[in-house]
């Protein structure tokens, strides 16, 4: 618990809505802005606070301002312009973005937050909708050691760890190796799941063994039934994946890192969404996978 604060929360998707909702709970005042004002109007009926038309009239005055919403160009919609949240942020104010995007806005945001005297973290999340609503996410940070003190007891308010990993651009390299990783565990779950039903094993009693050894991982524990039934609808979306993994091998160009897996079950990715998927779990890997 931290001392109340005033916060802006921009964006209220289905991880920024519970996020915000945590801040709320955690006895800081929070105004929110939505692109969609119904949504605004939903979450200030269901938490109190405030709802604000623009980033601007969400951000004035603010301690700290979050922001959690698509892709690159949306973060740059709502923090520049007239209406943009840093029209009014005041000096010695925080930006956090939680929002998944490249290395490379957020040491423009940096560069942009200095210039105009406030201060500014990366800070992708994981742990989904799950992570969100339960207040359990992982949260990695990018920026200002002394920054990233001011805000992590706030950042508490939903997440069960938070680290500093370095300077800017920092949180984003993190959850970049974090997507690739999520990637393979994915398609090698898919894998397993599916050749232990082709060999007539009782994957209940299997997955009951290994999930106790070197094969574990959260994914095997929380996907592993809904795997087996079919069920995709729920979780992180296989759309919002191939955005966090076209990141992910944007950058490797520029580092030079070699991603042939990712490349392939990015592939794999699109022949979900070719199949009507864009809004399943990532883990409709196993419909490729399926029986003829």
């Amino acid at each position: 618990m931290s001392n109340p604060l005033k916060t802006a929360f921009i964006g209220l998707g289905v991880m920024g809505y519970p996020m915000a909702g945590h801040l709320k709970s955690a006895g800081h005042d929070v105004c929110v802005f939505n692109r969609s004002s119904e949504k605004t109007e939903k979450w200030v009926e269901e938490h109190g606070g405030q709802g604000a038309p623009t980033p601007r009239e969400a951000a004035l005055d603010a301690d700290i301002v979050f922001a959690c919403v698509g892709a690159d160009d949306d973060v740059r919609a709502v923090v520049y312009g007239p209406d943009g949240a840093f029209a009014s942020m005041q000096k010695g104010a925080i930006f956090v973005d939680h929002t998944t995007v490249s290395a490379h806005l957020a040491r423009e945001l940096d560069t942009e937050t200095q210039t105009r005297g406030f201060e500014f973290l990366d800070a992708p999340v994981s742990g989904g909708e799950a992570g969100a609503r339960g207040g359990v996410l992982t949260v990695m940070v990018g920026g200002d050691e002394a920054v990233f003190a001011r805000a992590e007891p706030v950042l508490a308010a939903y997440a069960r760890t938070a680290a500093l990993i370095g300077p800017a651009g920092a949180g984003q390299l993190a959850k970049m190796v974090n997507q690739i990783c999520i990637a393979g565990l994915v398609q090698g779950l898919a894998e397993g799941l599916n050749f232990g039903q082709r060999a007539g094993l009782d994957m209940e009693k299997v997955i009951q063994v290994i999930s106790r050894g070197a094969a574990q991982s959260w994914q095997m524990e929380n996907r592993w039934q809904t795997m087996l039934a079919n069920e995709f609808e729920h979780g992180f979306a296989v759309n919002w994946m191939r955005k966090d993994l076209a990141i992910c091998l944007e950058e490797a160009k520029s580092n030079k890192a070699r991603l042939p897996g990712t490349a392939l079950i990015d592939q794999f990715y699109a022949q979900i969404q070719a199949r009507g998927g864009e809004r399943w779990d990532t883990s409709s890997l196993m419909q490729l996978l399926a029986k003829d």
